[in-house]
């Protein structure tokens, strides 16, 4: 790639990510300023500058460590939930309630914070005699007024937005007045989601990724041992009439509520450790101006995708009873590996292609674009291939525990093999928007939003139309995947409008290998786990699945590692290196 004319090629991952004018002092949970590794392509000529790939590999790596975890420890809290209230109207009211402060948070200004505030707030840095600490302090105050005043005017709806997504209840398959009950319990997150996510911006600004990246552990292990007290707690929520008084529904509502109030405090500490010091600072800075108008779009953007949620509510509860809950434990496990991986390489990446993008520097931006795509590929592909062909025995397995055995467990692992499809589209669809918002363009992804909504709700409208009420949830699944497969398409085509080349066929040669690999190794251990059934037909169902499961999961992924080396997959090498570093 041809060098930018007065711009020395960048030859440390320190050299691309610190802001302008500031000291060089590594931070304690920055990426290392070592060389530099580069991922070649196929047939591509020696002499081709670093492409950055291990620096993304070393920054990405802490953070995918503490992801795991989180992960790990949030779908324990999961598997907890249902163990504890089954696939079941209570659980469905509890889980659309929980959702509620996040829905709220994004919609007034979860996206602000993510998308738009890294950017301006590394300008501020960059630009700033202070280093932008008088920004910060000025932001943090009017962001918190304004989720204080956002968290009491959501708890004074609460009645309207349970009804809005979970209608009127009257097919019994929904309890509006319970879902309402726990969202006055819930609704006070939106405060503390919201300064946690500012304060993770600040730190991830400054290349302090941990603190951000950790705190969810102590929120779910704060859930945990709620859910433990629930447990110990006599009696059952009482569902009709709904009693706000009910002992169960204080301890699981307030219980959950705390967990987040932890995952935000926990971060203050760090913020004195990166030398910021807080004091209320009123008035406005013409900065946020700028922020304002790209935080319009942003509302936009998640008004347009609560249309399809809503929309996927209704049908789910109106379809069977728990299918609200499979619909969203599906989900999650998706997101387990997206989470680890994707949301590792999107930290990483994003404040490096807002600097690139702030000096002008598209060259830089297009290859952290492509980098981004083929790990994501490299990483993503294959557990997708292997959740298609075991999702079924990883329900059985992972939630067949108390009140979740039987056929929730089953059909929620084939919520997850209809969907699974959608985990590469959706990391990809999230690097695309970054890579605009990097640009401070809020505008693109918005309609790139309103394409994929487009295309999901009339599916989702279709589900209950050509499938029977217990498989209505496979459908949902299914069209949201879709969704981000058209996502994904849309925005490739719109990045090459605005950016020149792309570099999108050696993500299309990446993706076809991987594929391939990932296919045949996944189909290869399904056989294989079909032969071994008669072996253990006699086992208990949760033992049987937990061997098919694990066994094919040890088959499937070495034999993906072994396609892609054969097929030379470049990419892989970074990885191979840093572990082997490690």
């Amino acid at each position: 790639m041809p060098e930018r004319a007065g711009r020395a090629p960048a030859e440390s991952a320190e050299e691309v990510t610190r802001p302008v004018g500031r000291p060089v002092t590594p931070p304690d949970d920055g990426p290392p300023t070592t060389p530099i590794e580069r991922v070649p392509d196929a047939g591509e000529p020696e002499g081709r500058p670093s492409e950055n790939a291990g620096s993304l590999v070393r920054s990405s790596g802490m953070m995918a460590i503490a992801s795991l975890i989180s992960r790990l420890t949030g779908f324990l809290r999961n598997l907890a939930i249902v163990a504890v209230l089954g696939f079941a109207v209570v659980n469905d009211s509890y889980t659309v309630s929980n959702t509620l402060p996040n829905i709220v948070y994004e919609l007034l200004l979860g996206g602000v914070l993510t998308s738009v505030m890294i950017p301006v707030l590394v300008r501020a840095q960059a630009e700033d005699p202070d280093g932008g600490e008088q920004f910060t302090r000025r932001l943090l105050t009017v962001v918190g007024a304004a989720l204080l005043l956002a968290t009491l005017l959501a708890m004074i709806a609460a009645p309207l937005l349970t009804q809005l997504y979970l209608g009127s209840g009257d097919g019994g398959e929904a309890n509006p007045a319970l879902a309402t009950a726990f969202a006055w319990l819930l609704l006070p997150q939106i405060f503390f989601y919201g300064i946690g996510a500012l304060l993770g911006a600040i730190l991830n600004s400054k290349q302090m990724f941990g603190p951000f990246a950790w705190a969810p552990v102590l929120n779910n292990v704060v859930v945990l041992g709620v859910l433990a007290v629930y447990a110990l707690v006599p009696g059952e929520i009482s569902a009709d009439p709904v009693r706000m008084g009910d002992p169960k529904l204080l301890v699981l509502g307030l219980g959950t509520t705390l967990g987040i109030v932890v995952q935000a405090a926990v971060l203050v500490p760090f913020m004195r450790r990166v030398g910021f010091r807080y004091r209320p600072v009123w008035g406005w800075d013409p900065r946020l101006s700028l922020a304002g108008g790209m935080a319009l779009w942003i509302i936009g953007y998640v008004l347009v995708g609560q249309a399809g949620y809503i929309v996927t509510t209704r049908v789910a509860a109106a379809a069977d009873g728990g299918s609200f809950t499979t619909y969203m434990n599906a989900w999650l496990l998706l997101q387990v590996p997206y989470g680890v991986l994707g949301v590792s390489l999107l930290t990483a990446l994003m404040p490096r292609m807002s600097r690139a993008a702030a000096q002008g520097d598209t060259d830089q931006v297009v290859t952290d674009l492509s980098l981004g795509a083929r790990l994501s590929v490299v990483g993503l592909v294959p557990i997708a291939a292997v959740m298609t062909a075991f999702g079924g025995a990883l329900g059985t397995a992972l939630f067949s525990v108390g009140a979740g055995s039987g056929e929730g467990a089953a059909r929620l692992g084939e919520t997850v093999a209809w969907s699974a499809f959608g985990l590469l589209p959706y990391s990809v669809t999230m690097l695309q928007m970054r890579v605009f918002y990097a640009m401070t363009d809020s505008r693109t992804p918005t309609m790139i939003q309103v394409v994929m909504v487009g295309v999901k709700i009339p599916l989702l409208l279709a589900c209950p139309l050509l499938l029977p009420p217990g498989q209505v949830v496979l459908g949902l699944a299914a069209a949201n995947s879709l969704s981000f497969v058209g996502g994904a398409l849309i925005g490739q085509w719109l990045l090459r409008r605005r950016l020149g080349r792309v570099r999108s066929v050696e993500v299309l040669r990446c993706l076809l290998k991987v594929t391939l690999a990932s296919a045949v190794a996944a189909a290869a251990a399904w056989g294989l786990t079909r032969l071994a059934e008669p072996a253990i037909a006699d086992w208990p169902v949760v033992a049987q699945a937990w061997t098919l499961l694990v066994g094919g999961t040890l088959v499937a992924l070495p034999l993906a590692v072994a396609g892609m080396r054969l097929l030379k997959v470049a990419e892989l090498d970074a990885v191979f290196r840093r572990l082997a570093r490690r």
